[in-house]
């Protein structure tokens, strides 16, 4: 038995760490400039043997017959090029690889700017076996994108919702952001939003990004929380020789018609023996800008003035909003990575990023609120009348708030990771810590509001709802509405902090492996560990003044700002008017007991504040076989564990109305579930330009934070109560696609494919009302409840066509045209989902997905120009589900157009300037039918310009 165990050790020992006459080879690619060729193909001559390069340019081939050895490089865009390498037993030989441009035998194509950046992408995704859509640095730099959410939206099947006229939550073929994952070099990054796992796209600057894949069919060693698909940022390496870029610009907002500054710095280089590399990069925007918004909340139902009864009648809208938002947002990032090579088998790196965003705004808000009509005529209301409030939201007076709301966004993450070659079993591992938060100290608020006119009744209003899509609503007499006539309502001030922190540990073990003998394959086993921790803690307080001395706050001889625009971008019939001024506001002394009560609100917050911890433990094997010169499968199983504690409030009211504490209390709760989630990926090349995959695929998505929340929130003025849900189940999908691409020798492609998702488990808001024999508290018969629930079941097909190339055919300057579009179709249904009444609805999609959805650019690129006018759309989609198909909230279709144009000066320096938004597409919002708007947001034109160096300098 014991002879019987040493001869199998010695077995094992001799098959993984490799006593034969056979040795390593481990490489880099590179271009003529020093910059890393990612995915390039790589064979060794006269064999079976070959690999694929790393989205480092890095490659290794294993068990390669020691002696003189040629190695084939083959890259989209660069002529076939051939290594001469002498390959040493038991040892690991290490070569660099320089690809040369060689254009006469691409017809002259230019590989330069957009076109190189294009060769990157495409063979990054041409040479994965998962499908995979790839944009590189060049080609983000070549659109006029600030940041990483406008730059991944130029992805088939990729759109994006807006912030502030910025892109910031990704929806992957039509799939919600909580559908899909968000990874900084494989890591999930954590998120700053208060109430969702949901990764602020807008927060990452996108120069300081290598490159950016989107994922929409996971293989095992990828996290399983990715239905719609997974987004990998891989942040810039160090080089393989010294290279410095630095860009300064500059712009003007035209809804302000005030500055934006922007600049970046990148320098990088490696010691002369190649062991030590690094690179730094910092990035800096300042945009001063704002935005003009128009809200409405419809109704259907009115109390009847003669009998007091609630009847039905024509839609009318219930509550106005005009407002006017003033912001500025400061985007800071810096990072630091370095490498070291030990030898050829070992090396580690580390990688850093921090991002900081301050954003100051000043909001001015009308709302015209409880509008009811008085005289109903066969359903259809009029002689409205209800209340009017204006209010200013501000900040401190100090140097940080400066008399605005600061929201100071962070978000950082540091990984440290080696890779090693121990005879033939190649083991790589990770361990980072990210962190993002959300601070918001001392918002103020400021509100007045007038409840009656002249005649004791509520204000009368004007009400015109001939045109849906703009409803308009004012003051039926100006003397009703005079300044002096309003009354201090109230002054809050509250602070806001959310955080959440990720430790993450992986460790992978990778063995070569021939099963069917038709070629290099492997066989790769891995662990995963991510501890996660969010908290969410905020207070409110509202303030009296107790005397003169407090300060003056009669609106009519008060400072007032004066806000009526008659440009305003939503139209010139929406009168904001006057609002106490952030200057005074921020001045207010409302820490001086004497001055002011202070009065805490737990009500207001207390809800809101959560404590959870998240645990999810991983591990996973695959196999990638080449089943014969053509066919490749990759097949695997992952299994996750994820483990949750919750801790929330509930919050309870006396039968005044009044906040109990006595009968509030913290509540916990705990949840653990495991997934098995195995996949397939098939890929088949029909020839060197052609490919055709299939995969099988199972993932998940978990619930967000808030949702999981045991809490219990009545909000008395709105009459609602929202609820959490602990016993929520983690959403599932079950995911097939099937995809054709077929690539153009001068560097294009097209494409096209279809998939279906079986979704289970699927998450919505459901609305029911109040009844009798609630136990939500005293009083809150009739209240709308809201309370996320598990739907049935979902399903989703689809369909997406790309096409990308540079029109070579074309006689003399028209073959520098280029042209890159695509367009994605989906269809989606859902099963399960109540309305108000406990009545199940049908025909009802689901919630984010866009049916249409394209993009679309023509360039215009030679040894100097580059200019590119660019669209992208997507189709609008229900977004929340209410109680009923009148309250369903739906996302308008987008439509932006783009322009910008580089200018090369000469080889290092060259001149740019970009147009951003020229449709003025707005952010809408509309309920239940397309002309009955809900919101609408404008955020004018973007001009930007400035200056880009880049300097090489290859060792």
């Amino acid at each position: 038995m014991k002879k019987q165990f040493i001869f199998t050790l010695f077995l094992i020992v001799n098959i993984l760490f490799g006593f034969s006459q056979e040795g390593n080879i481990q490489g880099v690619i590179t271009d003529e400039q020093g910059i890393f060729v990612p995915y390039a193909t790589i064979s060794v001559a006269n064999s079976k043997k070959g690999t694929v390069s790393d989205s480092e340019g890095k490659f290794l081939l294993l068990e390669v017959p020691s002696g003189k050895q040629t190695l084939i490089i083959q890259y989209l865009g660069y002529a076939d090029q051939t290594v001469e390498v002498e390959v040493i037993e038991n040892l690991t030989t290490e070569i660099k690889v320089v690809l040369v441009q060689k254009s006469e035998t691409l017809d002259n194509v230019i590989l330069t700017g957009f076109i190189g950046g294009q060769a990157k992408a495409l063979n990054t995704q041409k040479n994965k076996l998962n499908i995979t859509n790839v944009v590189s640095a060049d080609q983000v730099g070549k659109f006029p994108d600030a940041n990483i959410g406008d730059a991944v939206k130029r992805i088939p099947g990729i759109t994006m919702q807006v912030d502030q006229g910025e892109a910031r939550n990704i929806i992957i073929r039509g799939l919600a952001p909580q559908l899909n994952s968000v990874t900084l070099n494989g890591s999930r990054i954590p998120s700053a939003e208060g109430d969702n796992r949901n990764v602020q796209m807008d927060l990452i600057p996108a120069d300081m990004i290598q490159q950016i894949e989107v994922n929409k069919a996971v293989t095992p060693d990828m996290d399983g929380d990715a239905i719609g698909g997974s987004v990998n940022l891989i942040t810039r390496s160090a080089p393989e020789g010294f290279r410095l870029s630095a860009t300064a610009g500059s712009g003007v907002n035209f809804i302000t018609d005030k500055r934006i500054l922007n600049g970046s710095l990148l320098y990088g280089d490696r010691s002369k023996d190649g062991k030590f590399g690094w690179m730094f990069a910092g990035s800096i925007n300042d945009n001063d800008f704002g935005s003009d918004n128009i809200e409405f909340e419809w109704a259907n139902e009115a109390e009847d003035p003669i009998s007091g009864d609630d009847v039905d009648v024509d839609p009318y809208v219930a509550e106005h909003d005009i407002r006017t938002y003033i912001v500025q947002r400061v985007r800071r990032s810096f990072s630091a990575n370095f490498d070291y090579r030990f030898n050829a088998n070992n090396s580690i790196y580390l990688k850093t990023m921090y991002n900081w965003r301050d954003d100051r705004e000043n909001r001015y808000r009308l709302r015209y609120r409880s509008i009811e009509p008085t005289t109903i005529i066969n359903g259809v209301g009029s002689d409205f009348q209800g209340e009017i409030r204006r209010q200013t939201k501000g900040g401190l007076d100090n140097d940080r708030n400066q008399n605005t709301r600061l929201e100071d966004q962070r978000m950082q993450n540091y990984t440290l990771g080696g890779e090693h070659l121990f005879g033939k079993v190649k083991f790589d591992w990770l361990t980072s810590y990210a962190s993002a938060s959300e601070e918001r100290l001392n918002e103020r608020y400021i509100s007045y509001e007038l409840e009656e006119g002249l005649d004791g009744e509520p204000v009368a209003f004007n009400v015109n709802l001939s045109d849906t899509e703009f409803p308009v609503i004012t003051a039926a007499n100006a003397n009703d509405v005079a300044l002096d006539r309003y009354s201090l309502r109230e002054i809050t001030e509250e602070n806001q902090f959310t955080e959440e922190e990720d430790i993450n540990l992986f460790a992978n073990v990778e063995i070569p492996s021939d099963l069917f003998g038709n070629g290099d394959g492997f066989i790769k086993a891995g662990l995963r560990a991510r501890l996660k921790s969010k908290i969410r803690d905020n207070d409110f307080s509202e303030f009296e003044p107790l005397s003169a001395e407090a300060g003056n706050f009669d609106f009519g001889t008060m400072p007032l700002t004066n806000q009526t625009d008659a440009d305003y971008l939503a139209g010139g019939q929406y009168v904001a008017g006057n609002y106490v001024s952030p200057e005074y506001l921020g001045q207010l002394n409302l820490s001086n007991s004497a001055l002011f009560e202070e009065t805490s609100l737990p009500e207001e917050f207390l809800s809101q504040n959560f404590d959870v911890t998240e645990d999810v433990f991983a591990g996973y094997i695959m196999a990638d076989q080449k089943l014969s010169d053509k066919l490749s499968v990759l097949a695997g199983v992952r299994i996750e564990n994820t483990s949750i504690e919750t801790e929330g409030n509930i919050v309870s009211f006396d039968d005044d109305g009044d906040f109990d504490p006595a009968a509030s209390s913290l509540t916990k709760d705990d949840n653990s579930y495991t997934n098995i989630l195995p996949s397939i990926h098939f890929k088949y090349d029909l020839s060197r330009k052609a490919v055709l995959r299939l995969a099988w695929t199972n993932t998940l998505a978990r619930p967000d934070y808030s949702d999981l929340v045991p809490f219990r929130n009545i909000i008395n003025e709105d009459e609602e109560i929202e609820l959490g849900n602990p016993g929520l189940e983690a959403t599932t999908a079950m995911n097939f696609d099937l995809m054709a691409e077929y690539y153009f020798d001068n560097v294009g492609i097209i494409s096209g494919g279809v998939f279906y998702k079986d979704i289970q488990d699927f998450i919505y808001v459901s609305q029911t009302i109040a009844t009798d024999n609630n136990d939500l508290g005293p009083g809150t018969t009739g209240y709308n409840v809201f309370q996320p629930l598990n739907g049935d079941a979902a399903e989703v097909f689809g369909f997406e066509v790309s096409f990308q190339r540079q029109l070579d055919f074309l006689p003399g300057f028209a073959k520098n045209f280029n042209i890159y579009l695509n367009y994605t179709y989906l269809d989606s249904s859902t099963e399960g989902v109540a309305d108000q009444a406990g009545d199940l609805r049908d025909g009802l999609g689901l919630p984010g997905t866009a049916p249409n959805m394209f993009n679309g650019s023509l360039a215009y690129t030679d040894k100097k120009f580059n200019i590119r006018l660019s669209a992208n759309y997507s189709d609008s989609y229900v977004d929340e589900i209410g109680g009923n198909a009148f309250t369903d909230r739906y996302y308008d279709e987008q439509f932006f157009l783009d322009f910008n144009l580089n200018y090369a000066i000469n080889d290092n320096l060259r001149i740019y300037a970009d147009v951003n938004n020229i449709t003025d597409q707005p952010l809408r919002y509309f309920q239940g039918v397309r002309n009955r708007t809900m919101q609408a947001e404008y955020y004018g034109t973007r001009v930007t310009f400035g200056l880009k160096y880049d300097l090489f300098k290859r060792k």
